[in-house]
């Protein structure tokens, strides 16, 4: 299952869906998507492709 750890207003708050996520907060403290184990099917890879992108975005909307 993944799990997002999220600094809001100085309270963390823990997430297991990304879109679950308020769009402005304080920090990420942790980003651990759901893995699926391999072999992985071309759908699988393109989702994992994903994950830095999703990092990324996250920390552009961090506020401190």
């Amino acid at each position: 299952m993944s799990e997002y750890i999220i600094m809001v207003d100085g309270k963390l708050n823990t997430y297991s869906k990304y879109e679950d996520i308020p769009e402005r907060f304080d920090h990420v403290i942790k980003f651990e998507p759901d893995i699926i184990p391999g072999p992985h099917t071309e759908e699988e890879h393109e989702e994992l492709e994903t994950y830095n992108n999703k990092l990324q975005d996250l920390m552009k909307r961090e506020l401190k």
